[in-house]
């Protein structure tokens, strides 16, 4: 670092030299020095400051914004603290890691929360033992270290939206006292979302490099559960399309379908099929934005794709949900069985056109879907098909911008903490002949074409000490649906 700021000194006291011995050297050459100095000296700044300088050009708002938008339908209380430590207070010992689809006692949650944690990755899990939860939960809320926030998709992207003051945001969900009270004035929530108690979901999260037994965290993550009825059927959607007729929303944000993994399969079924009547029932000039989270059952993976996915303009995924989503309906590299560190570019690319080309919006298919929003931990690509969707390359950035602030808990990106990860240079795609691009900081987003699909890619500044990943992904597409806008069909 020493050594930057040493030459950026250098270069400066070059420039003042320039400045006074300007008029007795040739314009042409004086032009010529002047254009070199100046370019040794933007690149002597980090690449992180080069990206968000570049990015601050590039994020604009949209020439026709939302005004109003309504969010549904999971919301929950957070209880937020190291998964080592709750370990730790239930008295459990190291394990070997296994992925349970379902959690029913203590030591299935060690297992699972091992699993994740050797792996840096996300995941979300139902607890079938109420009485366990409460016993666990009881332990968790009243540990020294544990912090309580506002929780569930829905309540997060309309927490984040409300943030911004020009904003009306309606929140439906099950929403009991303590939720109420750490919500923003700005967050309209109905009456009938109301409820006397509130539903409490348990977030462990581990740091890079952090040890629990033989395991040591590649990245930091999150791994959530709870026992939670209230969003896991889908309690209050039909309340929430009920409520759009008064509030007249620009924008619907539904999100929560995951939560219903708890629920036996005859009943999932017959309340998705519900949920799809409802969501039918949206005004179809109104843009719906479907918010995905951790999953287990492919089957249920592949409904939601070929039931949901009609109905609905928007998508908001991770990694790990892409991977899932194609190995459940065989799509392109469905053979892949897990990431290795970074997800390929190429990858991920193929999968996002594969989507929206097999199941997005087409003169022969009965569709909506035109807009994916993809983040993991390096890099966000946003992927539409063209004529839906303008300001794309600011929504990405923005996504990106707030994926640095909040993982640090920062109000603007302070460059001498995070670090920019993202490949430098990368295929998009593996399934076609590909473009190979190399990344310039000073131009970071980077757009690309294919059959009638646009991508904008941009690096993300990854926090290298963050304070909380617990709603980053719903911060980012909060952010990214922000500065969208939807065209008029």
């Amino acid at each position: 670092m020493w050594q930057r700021s040493v030459c950026v000194g250098l270069l400066a006291l070059a420039l003042g030299y320039l400045c006074v011995l300007g008029p007795e050297l040739p314009p042409a050459a004086l032009r010529q020095l002047s254009a070199s100095l100046l370019g040794t000296l933007r690149r002597a700044r980090s690449l992180e400051a080069r990206t968000v300088a570049a990015w601050q050009a590039a994020i604009v708002r949209p020439a026709r914004g939302w005004a109003r938008v309504a969010v549904g339908v999971n919301a929950c209380v957070d209880v937020v603290l190291s998964g080592v430590k709750l370990l730790e207070a239930l008295g459990l010992e190291p394990r070997d890691g296994k992925n349970h689809a379902v959690l029913s006692s203590g030591q299935d949650l060690g297992e699972a929360f091992t699993h994740f944690m050797e792996r840096g990755a996300a995941a979300e899990r139902f607890f079938s033992d109420a009485a366990a939860f409460r016993d666990i939960a009881r332990t968790a809320s009243e540990h020294p270290a544990a912090q309580l926030y506002v929780g569930g998709n829905a309540a997060l992207i309309g927490q984040k939206l409300a943030t911004n003051p020009d904003l009306k945001i309606l929140l439906c969900g099950p929403v009991g006292p303590r939720l109420h009270e750490l919500l923003d004035d700005n967050v309209v929530v109905p009456p009938e979302s109301m409820q006397e108690r509130d539903e409490f979901h348990l977030i462990l999260e581990y740091q890079a490099g952090e040890e629990w037994g033989q395991v040591r965290a590649p990245t930091a993550n999150r791994f959530i559960f709870s026992h939670d009825l209230s969003n896991g059927a889908l309690n209050m959607l039909e309340v929430f399309v009920s409520s759009l007729d008064e509030f007249q929303p620009d924008l619907v944000v539904l999100s929560g379908l995951h939560m219903m993994e708890g629920q036996s399969k005859e009943a999932r079924h017959r309340r998705l099929m519900e949920a799809v009547a409802s969501i039918s029932d949206i005004p179809t000039d109104i843009p719906i934005h479907l918010e995905l989270a951790s999953m287990t059952d492919q089957d249920f993976m592949s409904n939601i794709m070929h039931q949901v996915f009609p109905l609905v303009n928007s998508i908001g995924l991770n990694e790990q949900e892409l991977l899932f989503l194609t190995q459940a309906a065989s799509g392109p590299h469905a053979s892949l069985g897990s990431w290795s560190g970074i997800p390929d570019v190429g990858v991920v690319s193929d999968i996002l056109f594969w989507i929206l080309k097999e199941h997005g919006k087409a003169a022969e298919r009965a569709s909506d879907l035109t807009r994916i929003h993809f983040h993991t931990l390096a890099y966000h690509i946003l992927a539409t098909v063209d004529g839906h969707w303008g300001n794309q390359a600011a929504a990405v950035a923005a996504g990106a911008r707030a994926a640095g602030t909040q993982a640090c808990a920062t109000d603007t990106i302070d460059t001498s903490r995070v670090l920019l990860k993202a490949p430098r240079e990368f295929l998009t795609s593996h399934t076609e002949a590909p473009a190979k691009i190399s990344l310039n900081p000073d131009e970071p987003v980077v757009h690309w074409h294919r059959e009638g699909i646009s991508f904008h890619f941009t690096p993300v500044l990854v926090c290298k000490d963050p304070v909380r990943t617990v709603g980053l992904g719903d911060a980012i597409s909060a952010e990214g649906l922000l500065y969208s806008e939807a065209y008029p069909q």
